[in-house]
């Protein structure tokens, strides 16, 4: 399995590559004038959307810095007796990721998202490739795979966050 491995960890380097060229495009497509703009996600700014992907993006570079380091991750940000295990509980997670990020400004939280998925593909560069797709190799994660964590941060983007963004685009031009 290890060229097999080797092969996989080159596919997901790239992976965040390109998510990190998409994002970088989509920013610019945006542009700053309209990061304030509400309705990219219902009444979610641009600069909400980024907050929440940033939020959840956290909970990911946790667990990738806990593998790497080879301990158990430290708690996601949001309180304790939040799981994401239901979509209740996952809607009071967004809602105080949203408040959390309210004060916050549109050039922070964008310059937060560069520094965490620089530091998401750092990780996935440091940790062994047997290691991001062995299955029950974490007892934390249950059976899935850590690379299966990174790629499911990119693809929530893509398939929840991409097409609203697409339309509120159209919308405002």
């Amino acid at each position: 399995m290890s060229d097999q491995a080797e092969k996989k960890k080159t596919d997901l380097l790239g992976r965040i590559d390109q998510f990190r060229a998409d994002w970088e495009a989509l920013l610019e497509e945006v542009g700053e004038a309209r990061f304030e703009r509400p309705g990219t996600a219902g009444d979610w700014t641009f600069r909400d959307v980024v907050a929440h992907l940033n939020g959840w993006r956290e909970r990911t570079l946790l667990r990738l810095e806990a593998t790497h380091e080879g301990r158990d991750p430290a708690p996601p940000p949001w309180p304790s007796h939040l799981d994401d295990d239901t979509d209740d509980e996952v809607d009071a997670i967004n809602a105080w990721l949203y408040a959390r990020a309210a004060r916050r400004s549109s050039e922070d939280v964008v310059a937060e998202s560069r520094v965490q998925l620089a530091r998401m593909r750092e990780l996935a560069a440091a940790i062994p490739a047997q290691d991001l797709f062995t299955p029950d190799r974490y007892p934390w994660l249950g059976a899935h795979a850590i690379a299966d964590v990174a790629i499911g941060s990119l693809s929530h983007f893509y398939e929840e966050h991409v097409p609203g963004i697409r339309v509120w685009l159209a919308e405002s031009r």
